[in-house]
């Protein structure tokens, strides 16, 4: 494309909320001219992304991805983490299956939360009629007051339930009588309130699930991809434009083979390159602390300290299992096996003479014929067909928890009843870094903590190159509440896989390594002939086991892709960045409009949060642009 040498607004980073706020924009405005920064590429047409069943070639290839290393850290026994973040038109909702594919909301309280820290409109009050703007639900018996019917972002259940996450639902029911299970058509574990239901799990599988940025039927859109922005321009601290470069324009070393280029914005800049990109851009414009951007060799223009810190995430771990032969399991595609994804169902006719050659072809095959054919099927699925955002029972609370969480339970949970602490899904695949046994079906039970109590940091280590790598710190298990939430949800997971029909073992190297002294039932079956009986006494772990499980997670956790906050949205004296229109502190004509900007984590996958944002970001920008966001 030929650029412009100036546009109304540019957006530096094109991830969710920038096309949520250019698209809503340049409908709404024709004649206003938008320019979208992106350091990825297009992702139009790829299968990768366009089938659902693929995400694990995304994350596992990492060419749709900037992957971020943590410093080592002694909570982590002596690693680091690694976070990929989405690198591409669309960002995280384009290549990962917590983003696009997940449909969670947020407890009401978390945006009340973000209101209370002086954020006037940004409460749930404000937020929940966006969220219903954004979303097209397509499940039956949605309720209008939470749901939406006419927004660009479909919703449903996939096209096919698997076995695996029935039978997670079914144990449940009967196992854990302290919480509830809905069915198809009872409770809506999604109404931004409820907690302690397992439920189906909904996912944003629909072949129209954008905002449409086609420059073609938006001719006042234009996009500029493989391009990362360097910084933002001044004059008299007011943004007047950015200046960007590609990764080839810089050599091994870091240092410039080609000047970055400039283009200018004659009325906004909005920063929307996410947790890592936003705080980067700042401080690569001298804006932040004095000693970061000394560490970097930047002058400061303007002095914001918050710039970088409270960086948030949702901690992951995945414990796998084997499964019975007849299960509906991803193996095939997550192992990327074409021979698999392309294989034909066996004949009706046939099912019948070799049940368990039939069986095992009838749950894996057919995927690329259904797909193209139908668009559903396995390969139009991510595996999650089942979870519950949970709380703990007194009793839980008492014997699980222990000591290091009843400060925080009592603190931020025991007066917002609708925070989860903890999700606990089910899986039909093998979702952890443990390979599976050659030949296997597996499932698996992820478990992610939802408001982690440790904060982390992320800041430039090059003022100049905006390809260079963060000096960035995770805050993974830093606070002994973190750890005994992954400890407590690993028990209780372990415990319904056990019981479901299609358990058949656990997969040893996914588990704790628990003393081989050990007089306790804690033990890793590695081969089992079938599920143990619902009434099963549940394992009783011991000391040694409970570290045995800590350690194991210290080695094994991960991030869920959930990066937000270090560019927090509340009082510059409090460490705030930009204020509760998404200005940036100290300068004009400078927005951020990403999840950088929440002040305070939420109990949920973030990709509902991030179209929550981008929809009040737009009508935002929209006033300050004199733009009508009526009928948009």
């Amino acid at each position: 494309m030929s650029l412009l040498e100036s546009y109304d607004v540019i957006f530096a980073g094109g991830g969710t909320i920038a096309c949520v706020v250019a698209g809503r924009l340049a409908q709404a405005d024709p004649s206003l001219k938008i320019l979208i920064i992106e350091a990825g590429s297009h992702t139009e047409d790829l299968h990768n992304h366009l089938q659902p069943g693929r995400y694990l070639n995304n994350l596992g290839l990492g060419h749709t991805f900037s992957h971020h290393t943590s410093i080592l850290s002694n909570a982590l026994g002596g690693r680091s983490i690694r976070v990929p973040a989405g690198c591409c038109l669309g960002g995280g909702s384009t290549v990962n299956c917590e983003s696009i594919m997940v449909y969670t909301r947020a407890a009401a309280s978390d945006y009340d939360d973000w209101e209370k820290l002086g954020n006037a409109g940004w409460g749930s009050k404000d937020l929940i009629p966006l969220a219903r703007k954004a979303e097209t639900y397509q499940v039956a018996s949605g309720d209008p007051s939470v749901h939406g019917f006419t927004g660009p972002i479909k919703i449903s259940h996939g096209g096919q339930d698997t076995n695996i996450g029935r039978e997670f639902l079914e144990v449940a029911a009967q196992y854990d009588r302290d919480r509830k299970t809905a069915t198809q058509s009872t409770l809506d574990a999604n109404d931004f309130h409820t907690v302690n239901v397992y439920s189906p799990w909904r996912k944003y599988i629909d072949a129209n699930t954008v905002y449409n940025l086609d420059p073609e039927s938006k001719r006042n859109l234009h996009i500029l991809t493989n391009r990362r922005v360097v910084k933002v321009l001044f004059e008299n601290n007011r943004a007047v434009g950015v200046s960007y470069a590609a990764h080839d324009d810089f050599n091994i070393l870091g240092e410039e083979k080609t000047p970055p280029q400039t283009v200018y914005a004659s009325r906004l800049v909005i920063l929307s390159s996410g947790a890592f990109g936003s705080p980067a851009i700042l401080e690569r414009s001298g804006i932040g602390s004095a000693e970061h951007l000394a560490k970097a060799h930047m002058d400061q223009l303007v002095d914001l300290p918050g710039i970088g810190e409270n960086y948030n995430d949702h901690s992951l771990c995945v414990s796998p299992y084997l499964s019975s032969e007849d299960s509906d399991c991803l193996d095939g595609i997550f192992g990327g096996d074409e021979e698999a994804i392309k294989r034909m169902p066996v004949p009706e006719s046939h099912r019948g003479l070799i049940p368990w050659y039939a069986n095992h072809m009838a749950s894996a095959v057919a995927y690329l014929a259904e797909w193209t054919e139908k668009g559903t099927g396995l390969l139009a699925h991510n595996s999650l067909d089942s979870a519950i955002k949970m709380r703990p029972t007194p009793k839980e609370l008492d014997e699980e928890l222990g000591p290091s969480f009843k400060k925080v339970w009592q603190d931020f949970y025991v007066g917002a009843p609708d925070k989860p602490v903890a999700a606990l899904y089910s899986a039909a695949g093998n979702l952890s870094t443990t390979p599976s046994p050659p030949g296997s079906k597996t499932f698996s039970i992820p478990f992610i903590t939802l408001y982690p109590c440790a904060r982390g940091y992320t800041h430039i280590t090059s003022g100049t190159n905006p390809w260079a790598p963060l000096r960035f710190n995770s805050g993974y298990l830093e606070d002994p509440a973190d750890v005994a939430i992954l400890r407590w949800c690993y028990k209780r997971g372990r415990e319904l896989a056990r019981r479901m029909r299609s358990f058949r073992g656990e997969i040893p190297a996914g588990h704790p390594k628990f003393p081989s002294s050990t007089t306790t039932t804690s033990s890793v079956i590695p081969c089992a002939p079938g599920p143990v009986d619902i009434d099963t006494p549940d394992i009783v772990y011991s000391t040694e086991d409970d570290r045995a499980i800590d350690d194991h997670h210290r080695a094994t956790v991960s991030t869920s892709w959930h990066s937000l906050g270090t560019c927090a949205m509340k009082p510059r004296a409090a460490g705030g960045v930009v204020d509760p229109r998404l200005n940036v502190y100290g300068v004009e004509n400078l927005k951020v409009a990403d999840l950088s900007t929440a002040p305070l984590n939420v109990g949920a996958n973030t990709y509902n949060t991030a179209l929550i944002v981008g929809e009040k970001a737009f009508l935002i920008v929209a006033q300050d642009l004199g733009v009508s966001a009526k009928e948009i």
